[in-house]
């Protein structure tokens, strides 16, 4: 089968996989998802969008491909003049600051951007305005007058993230016209419930506005062709939400908003309009490649042997698979990107990540408080990765694959073996004389390590690939240990040089295999071992460090990371404040006295919930089948604003097991569900510290 870029091979295979079997391209043009400069970066965007796709880019430098790894700041659309007024600023203030703080930032973890520029750029402006204009002279678009929602008293029209109101799908009253927050649904502003303005809090009005339109859906047939019958081997989750949405149909969508800050729409009628931002941003990667490469930019936009690859998170399938594909289309002559990798979403000691809660681990902040540790968060990112489902981060898994995976083997295994190199052998590499089958059974297992990993990295599947790396260290340490070499220096000198060159052959191969993923230690690793970077292609070779070596004194690779930094960054995440002031709190007083007779009477105990539907035709209640360990029983709970059914499942509750029952909607409850209020009016679960199960008692 062939697509827009170069021949490719497509195998099904059983698991609904398909292996993509392609030839080398002449170059491979890498995009990011272009961060919103409103605000710093956190766990969540590297693992879901960066460290992925620096691995991959560095993976494709060390096979001496030709690469460009385009990144820059989002410094358009709503989200930026919705900080901007939080901050009482300009948007240039906001922008200005975090495109500086995110660039530095990437710089200090390693991703090696060829080009991070930014869509503010003069560049950026009259790239979007000429991308425009070409598809509005050769009438791509569909101009059309619709009503909008406007602020009757800032007298202006309201974009999506303006419009707040009422969830339609899980009754959230404050989501966006654009998604809720709390259910992810993707909405409209007219799907809203009571909507209402963020800017003066008014019930806005509808009024007559023309703006253009991409009709995507007259480009359906196609995108059906090139996605669903072209790329099956695209990642199931990515190939899954673009099949739901052609399956929908697709509908015509606005390229233009009613907004002062972005590219204004560079046509005679069209003042007080800028380009929407999902149209504006993905030709920031156009505009940045302009900028470094202004001479044969197009060599790398538009020659058919450019490999084309965008990475990105779930919330941006929809743009860079389905309406920027259908943007160069529709413009003609750029290559269409050929893989789209999009990683699900990072959440955070078991919550959702929040920016607006403060419920994130900040990258700057890391980075301040952390010195040194760039590589142990790469790994813990990489190792957790979100690539086909949610996953999550813990402070506590991040001191364990610290201390237990790069300090106890991979470290380990690079000290004892250049440790025992300069007792036996005055750090000089021995020669390979006294070579057993043993050494030999373990040498021939790297180039098998070799193929699984490129394998890996080659279909996008980090994970697994750095998993493979971690197990040549693991055989290397398995491999010292067994073999003894401390026993043996009294009796065969020789035999023990053969262990160490062996050994040493390992740690070679280790700063190669693992240099996409931890580039600051395997660059320590070379200094102690006294070579340069090495090409991907020797990987697998086994005389990398001949005999007569000389190497450097062994250096730890990484330190043990204790229980009270971990601590202090627990108690950090779990004591911060919000970034906006939050008023005092007033608490509800308290309650007349009761007798301990008052509260002895009361049964509470542990339950778990095994069932929970919505009830019908209300907003706020939740109908729960629960284990109470005495028997299964239903309780309604107005629990409905705060949780959904699909995340009450499996949750282990604190009940009040002997409430008198009572009939709600024409169901029987029995029970009560013990609740904390918060001062904003949010409730949430009362529940044991640590598993219980159902029926323990509470006293």
């Amino acid at each position: 089968m062939r697509d827009n870029n170069c021949a490719k091979i497509i195998i099904f295979v059983p698991s609904n996989h398909y292996i993509s079997m392609e030839k080398p391209h002449k170059r491979y043009l890498v995009t990011s998802a272009l961060p919103y400069a409103n605000g710093p970066l956190h766990i969540g965007h590297l693992a879901g969008v960066y460290v992925p796709a620096d691995i991959y880019v560095r993976y494709l430098r060390l096979r001496g491909r030709d690469v460009l790894f385009i990144g820059g700041s989002d410094e358009h659309g709503v989200p930026i003049t919705i900080k901007a007024k939080q901050l009482g600023v300009t948007p240039q203030d906001v922008v200005d600051k975090y495109h500086e703080l995110i660039k530095e930032s990437f710089k200090n973890l390693g991703i090696t951007f060829d080009v991070y520029s930014r869509t503010t750029s003069a560049i950026h402006h009259k790239t979007a305005s000429d991308f425009f204009k070409k598809l509005y002279d050769e009438g791509k678009f569909i101009e059309r007058e619709s009503e909008q929602y406007f602020d009757p008293e800032t007298l202006q029209f309201l974009a999506d993230r303006y419009i707040i109101g009422t969830c339609p799908k899980c009754s959230n009253p404050d989501a966006y016209g654009d998604q809720c927050e709390k259910c992810g649904s993707t909405l409209s502003p007219n799907e809203l419930i009571n909507p209402r303005s963020a800017l003066s809090g008014s019930k806005p009005e509808k009024r007559p506005t023309k703006h253009w339109y991409l009709p995507l859906d007259q480009y359906e047939p196609w995108l059906r062709e090139w996605i669903l019958e072209q790329h099956k081997e695209w990642k199931i989750n990515v190939y899954g939400q673009c099949k739901s949405w052609l399956d929908g149909g697709l509908q015509p969508r606005a390229v233009s908003r009613d907004l002062d800050w972005g590219v204004p729409v560079p046509i005679k009628g069209a003042e007080g309009k800028v380009l929407y931002v999902w149209f504006d941003a993905p030709i920031g990667y156009i505009s940045n490649t302009i900028e470094i490469r202004p001479n044969d930019w197009e060599l790398w936009w538009k020659d058919r042997e450019t490999k084309l690859v965008h990475f990105i998170g779930k919330d941006n399938i929809v743009f860079h698979c389905i309406v920027f594909p259908t943007m160069l289309k529709a413009h003609g002559g750029y290559v269409l990107p050929e893989n789209v990798p999009a990683n699900e979403f990072l959440n955070l000691e078991g919550d959702k990540l929040s920016t607006s809660k403060n419920w994130a681990v900040w990258l700057h902040e890391y980075l301040k408080e952390l010195p040194g540790k760039e590589d142990v968060l790469r790994y813990v990112l990489c190792a957790n990765m979100p690539e086909t489902k949610d996953s999550d981060f813990s402070w506590k898994d991040y001191q364990t694959r610290n201390n237990s995976e790069l300090v106890a083997i991979f470290g380990n295994f690079i000290h004892r073996a250049i440790v025992l190199t300069h007792k036996y052998f005055d750090g000089i590499v021995p020669p390979a004389e006294a070579l057993t089958s043993q050494d030999n059974e373990v040498l021939a297992q790297l180039p098998q390590f070799k193929t699984q990993i490129e394998e890996s990295l080659e279909q996008y599947r980090f994970r697994e690939a750095l998993k493979e790396c971690m197990n040549i260290a693991r055989m290397g340490n398995k491999y010292l240990t067994d073999s003894e070499p401390w026993k043996l220096a009294k009796t065969d000198l020789k035999r023990v040089g053969a262990i160490l060159n062996t050994s040493l052959q390992i740690c070679a191969q280790l700063s190669i295999a693992f240099d996409p993923f931890l580039p600051f230690t395997t660059a320590k690793l070379r200094s102690i071992l006294n070579i340069n970077i090495q090409p991907w292609e020797v990987l697998g070779t086994p005389d990398l460090l001949p005999a007569g070596h000389q190497i450097s004194l062994p250096e730890l690779l990484f330190d043990k990371i204790e229980d009270d930094v971990i601590n202090t960054q627990i108690a950090k995440l779990m004591t911060t404040e919000a970034p906006t002031p939050t008023p005092t709190p007033v608490y509800e007083p308290q309650k007349d006295q009761c007798t301990y007779d008052d509260f002895a009477k009361m049964d509470i105990r542990t339950a778990t919930v095994l069932e929970a539907e919505r009830v019908p035709k209300t907003d706020k209640l939740l109908k729960l089948t629960i284990n109470t360990g005495l028997d299964i029983r239903t309780i309604v709970s107005g629990i409905a604003e705060f949780y959904t059914p699909e995340q009450m499942v499996g949750k282990e509750i604190c009940i009040l097991a002997n409430l008198e029952p009572r009939t709600i909607r024409g169901i029987e409850s029995k029970g009560m569900i013990l609740m904390a209020k918060q001062q904003n009016g949010v409730i949430r679960f009362i529940a044991p510290h640590e598993a219980q199960g159902p029926g323990c008692t509470i006293s």
